[in-house]
């Protein structure tokens, strides 16, 4: 009996119903990206200063300018600009007192200036800001900021948790269910952040859409991949990360037309609902359908398949039928990741890789929303260069390989934070073009770390091994706020200094790693082990680009932890994960 990628041979691999799905579900990557990375606007920290009472009416009886108002009541502000003192304490005098001068109050108050006693922000602060953010609203700044660094640490929370539940329900109880659950709960959840109350009901809320959105998100791109044929799923991977980034250019138009955060938070939540019309428009995944022994309920989406893209199903392939039908089921251990040399220095290499990624990805993220150009146009800049990053992979992976790339990455991505770091704001341009470089950087790092991680393991070990080298990645997310926004504090460069650190360190790492371009997938330990020694083999796919796309965004790089695959054929006994094929492939 024919297999799925057979039929599809015949009815279409890539034709207007898969073009169709594909699209529909593009939108959905593109809509993941406010959870991801909205941050950046939603916890957009202004300058600020202690408000003072009877400062405003002293300034507009003696006409001052706004400049000369700041030098006159703001501790340091002449000489230390936005110093922890300016921001976070004020001067203890009455500014309502009579024969206050206007020249020099504080002298005419206290006498000496350097006696002038300081408190605390008692009556709130000022922000000079024409929007809001969740920063000004609640005032999460000074001793409160830490709150900033938990409400994104949140969400990542949410990541790490939801994508083991997600991924459950997706091989469970099917794909198109799972999807249509996240996005209700992801929905409502977003509704519920912008009517928020309190900052503690915003950081639930916040946890409740990181618990669904991501793992969402993957089952959209899972359910994508298993209507194509082999031979697209490498373009539909690329693609797909392609809608995400789309998605940060369409959230810096949305943000820079609604600068205040409740109302972008509707804006860009309220879309969401329109997803649940999948219930309609998109079929079950007749993979999933025929894991499940369904095969009834598969042909009946093949005959739809067929039908949309206009091809008649031949009476030969009426009946289909699965490659998992026999054989023993291995067991792996967790032991096995660290109990061989070789292993065990794939599995802490490629842990390290997993938490890089994440902490500089989302990190420079943050860190621009520290900076004091034009948060708009910077985040425009850096988004844009997601492009060009995927292709430039594409361009070398199966031609120089996975260490060389994957190292001049880190490099880069290192290098363009020092020059960031140490560059004058004068040369705003050359702090750009930095900034910009080592976004791409990363984000090529990102990609190469999905494509080598299930490329290191044996059979046995692949799935299991993916899972718990990706779990860095979220652990990253969880740590990377409380990094950049308390190192920030120090001075506003460290983050990028350690950064640096970190790119450099990772980008030797990788090179202890053996080059997998042109060898076949390990079956067994052995096999892995003895990677370093041999070169490209001649049998088997050469040069995996008919496997699946790991080059993608690294969001599905978090969570593809179902990808144990072997070349020909799942492991005996083996039910397809959520990111698997027919023939037990990753997605």
């Amino acid at each position: 009996m024919p297999t799925l990628d057979d039929i599809l041979e015949h009815i279409g691999e890539f034709d207007r119903f898969q073009k169709q799905t594909f699209f529909v579900l593009c939108l959905l990557s593109a809509a993941f990206t406010p959870v991801y990375v909205g941050v950046v606007f939603f916890g957009f920290t202004p300058e600020h200063r202690c408000f003072s009472p009877g400062v405003a009416e002293l300034s507009q009886r003696c006409g001052w300018s706004p400049a000369e108002q700041l030098n006159h009541t703001v501790p340091e502000w002449g000489s230390h600009g936005a110093a922890y003192s300016s921001r976070c304490s004020r001067y203890e005098v009455d500014w309502n007192a009579t024969g206050v001068s206007c020249t020099d109050p504080l002298g005419s108050l206290v006498g000496n200036r350097s006696s002038v006693p300081l408190g605390p922000c008692q009556d709130g602060w000022v922000y000079d800001y024409p929007g809001t953010s969740i920063v000004t609203e609640f005032n999460l700044v000074c001793e409160d900021s830490w709150k900033l660094d938990l409400f994104q640490s949140s969400v990542n929370v949410g990541f790490f948790i939801g994508s083991m539940i997600i991924g459950y329900i997706a091989d469970r109880f099917g794909r198109k269910l799972c999807l249509l659950i996240t996005v209700l709960i992801n929905s409502v959840s977003g509704v519920l952040v912008a009517f928020a109350p309190s900052y503690t009901w915003t950081v639930i809320f916040r946890l409740i859409q990181g618990l669904v959105s991501k793992g969402g998100w993957l089952t959209g791109y899972v359910l994508t991949a298993e209507f194509v044929g082999l031979s697209f799923r490498r373009t539909v991977g690329i693609i797909y990360q392609l809608a995400f980034t789309v998605g940060l250019l369409f959230l810096t138009a949305v943000a820079y037309v609604l600068p205040h955060w409740r109302w972008l938070q509707l804006a860009v939540t309220l879309p969401n609902f329109f997803f649940l019309l999948y219930h309609w428009c998109l079929p079950e995944s007749p993979r999933w359908l025929i894991t499940q022994k369904q095969n009834d309920k598969a042909m009946e989406v093949i005959k739809r398949i067929a039908k949309r893209n206009k091809k008649q199903l031949p009476p030969s392939f009426q009946n289909i039928k699965s490659e998992d039908e026999d054989g023993e089921k291995l067991k792996p251990s967790y032991l096995d990741l660290v109990r061989t040399p070789q292993i065990r220095k794939h599995t802490f290499i490629l842990m390290y890789s997993w938490f890089t990624s994440s902490v500089l990805y989302q990190g420079l993220i943050m860190h621009m929303g520290l900076a004091s150009g034009n948060i708009y146009l910077d985040f425009l800049y850096s988004a844009l260069v997601e492009f060009p990053a995927a292709f430039i992979l594409l361009l070398t992976v199966d031609r120089i390989g996975r260490r060389y790339p994957w190292a001049v990455a880190h490099v880069m991505t290192g290098g363009a934070c020092l020059v960031t770091a140490l560059v004058p704001d004068t040369l705003y341009w050359l702090k750009m073009t930095a900034a910009c470089l080592g976004r791409m950087g990363i984000t090529m790092c990102y990609e190469m770390v999905c494509l080598v991680n299930p490329e290191l393991y044996p059979t046995s070990l692949r799935n299991l091994g993916v899972l718990i080298c990706s779990s860095m990645c979220d652990i990253g997310g969880i740590m990377t706020p409380f990094i950049v926004y308390r190192l920030a504090e120090l001075w506003h460069e460290l983050p990028l200094v350690l950064f640096a650190g970190i790119a450099f360190v990772g980008g030797g790492l990788v090179l202890l790693l053996p080059e997998t371009k042109g060898k076949t997938l390990p079956e067994t330990i052995e096999d892995a082990e003895n990677m370093h020694r041999y070169g490209a083999s001649s049998t088997g796919p050469t040069d995996q680009s008919s496997f699946p796309s790991w080059q993608q965004s690294p969001l599905v790089a978090i969570h593809h932890q179902k990808s144990s695959w072997r070349p020909d054929r799942t492991w005996p006994g083996q039910k397809l994960s959520a990111t698997q094929d027919r023939r037990g492939r990753s997605l």
